[in-house]
């Protein structure tokens, strides 16, 4: 297949030759360089790193100017990354300790050509891509624990825990989020794992099983710097799942959760809604009850119905909340070229546009046969950001999506001004150590070639179709 070299330059260099950049790994931990960072599909160019030279020539006429505005600045980001369940974690941990050393590095490491991986999503409790369902809290049909006695974390010790130790030790800041899929079947009204739900007479207790969840995995050396209250509570067909509406989620938030949280002295981030963009109405009736919203950081979105923008709707509603983008799939066996397009131009680009402090994709890791998950109604067809093969793993199209994001837009980045000219999808953002970042999506048919100007320094670009450009000075 065709290989296509890029070339990039502060004016008024331009360089013809790529550059190659070996992994080293954690021992060496240099800045990053003034450099562009490439991906397109079309022509087998994966990830590559070219040289950049800055200079303050004039802007080239006759082409599209990118015009990057550090002084518009946005929200700050929380990190790029996915959801480590259950079942990524026993994959992984099928690995021997030096293969799974390496994998691990690669995709939390943010030196050389690792991904960079910044922020995690948990299931509390199984999700659908676990290799069974269970909770904290499981009991014998009949039986209930109100003072949540027989409460363990047993099954996360088994391998969910032990790698994510792996992780820390990789990137101890990285910040985790928590979601649950169910609440414990006796606290359902169904008596079933999917769908129904939660009981009126249960709504404290399950305010008390998520402070304990989260009191325990500090025990276990883990921060949970937010949850979420129910992963897509209007789709009861997962399995495990569980139907909330939003009036029950107000109350549960204002009258349970909100004030255990508060009375226990847990500092973690209540988010509303975590489902699809469809229904923005959801998490703005919520924060329009200040009894309830006294009690909230923010709302999280997926993108299995509707359209980015909605988050901007909750923004301009709530200004004072914060958004988060929380799911977002790839279907086996998976397709570089649409896959790369689409999530940069919908997630990294569109959902850090309209207001989102993370941007996640789903699960990080499954076997060769997509699993483990769920019988009645877990995943069969999601594609891990990395599939294992015994010691052996991929990259699939989500590791180059997450490494051109992750990797250089570090926690504590804010996003900032830049126009869009026809078809060149962009976003911008300024670093904690004064670095910009902006990330170029040709989604235009043919070659761009375009300039981008950051007030003091320019550059020229040349960008085939579909293909996608980090720039970092």
């Amino acid at each position: 297949m065709k290989r296509t070299f890029y070339r990039y330059a502060w004016v008024p260099a331009l360089l013809a030759a790529a550059v190659s950049c070996k992994t080293t790994g954690s021992a060496h931990r240099t800045a990053d360089k003034s450099a562009v960072w490439v991906t397109d599909a079309a022509n087998n160019v994966l990830f590559q790193q070219q040289q950049l030279v800055m200079g303050s020539a004039a802007t080239p006429t006759g082409i599209p100017v990118i015009t990057v505005n550090s002084s518009q600045r946005y929200q700050q980001m929380d990190g790029f990354g996915c959801t480590l369940t259950g079942g990524s974690a026993l994959a992984i941990s099928h690995m021997n300790a030096g293969a799974r050393k390496i994998l691990l590095h690669q995709l939390f490491d943010s030196t050389g050509t690792n991904a960079g991986i910044s922020y995690l999503r948990l299931s509390i409790g199984a999700s659908d891509l676990d290799e069974k369902v269970f909770s904290y809290n499981d009991l014998p049909k009949g039986e209930t624990d109100m003072s949540l006695s027989r409460f363990s974390l047993q099954q996360d010790k088994l391998y969910l825990l032990p790698v994510l130790k792996e992780i820390l030790a990789i990137n101890p800041h990285i910040k985790l989020l928590g979601s649950p899929w169910s609440a414990p079947v006796w606290m359902k009204d169904n008596g079933d794992t999917r769908g129904g739900s939660l009981k009126a007479e249960c709504q404290q207790v399950y305010a008390e099983y998520l402070v304990k969840y989260i009191q325990e995995m500090k025990k276990e050396g883990f921060t949970i710097d937010a949850i979420t209250i129910q992963n897509e509570p209007l789709h009861p067909g997962n399995n495990p799942s569980m139907f909330m509406p939003a009036t029950q989620q107000a109350g549960f938030v204002a009258k349970n959760l909100g004030p255990t949280f508060r009375k226990a002295g847990v500092t973690t981030k209540i988010i509303l809604y975590d489902h699809n963009c469809d229904k923005p109405e959801y998490p703005i009736s919520i924060l329009n009850n200040p009894e309830a919203k006294q009690y909230v950081d923010g709302s999280a979105f997926h993108l299995y119905g509707g359209t980015i923008d909605a988050m901007s709707k909750v923004h301009d509603a709530h200004p004072d909340k914060n958004l988060y983008f929380t799911e977002q799939w790839l279907g086996a066996p998976g397709n570089l070229k649409r896959d790369l397009a689409e999530h940069i131009q919908n997630l990294t680009i569109g959902a850090s546009r309209n207001w989102a402090k993370t941007v996640l994709e789903w699960n990080l890791a499954s076997d060769t046969l997509y699993k483990p998950f769920t019988d009645r109604g877990g995943c069969d067809r999601c594609l891990g950001v990395t599939t294992i093969g015994g010691n052996t793993y991929s990259k699939n199209p989500a590791w180059y999506i997450l490494s051109h994001s992750a990797r250089f837009v570090r926690p504590g980045s804010y996003r900032i001004g830049s126009n869009e000219p026809q078809g060149l999808s962009n976003v911008a953002f300024v670093r904690p150590d004064g670095k910009k970042v902006l990330i170029v999506l040709n989604t235009s048919k043919q070659q761009q070639r375009f300039a981008i100007n950051d007030g003091t320094a320019n550059a020229t670009g040349l960008l085939e179709a579909g293909a996608v450009a980090t720039y970092i000075w």
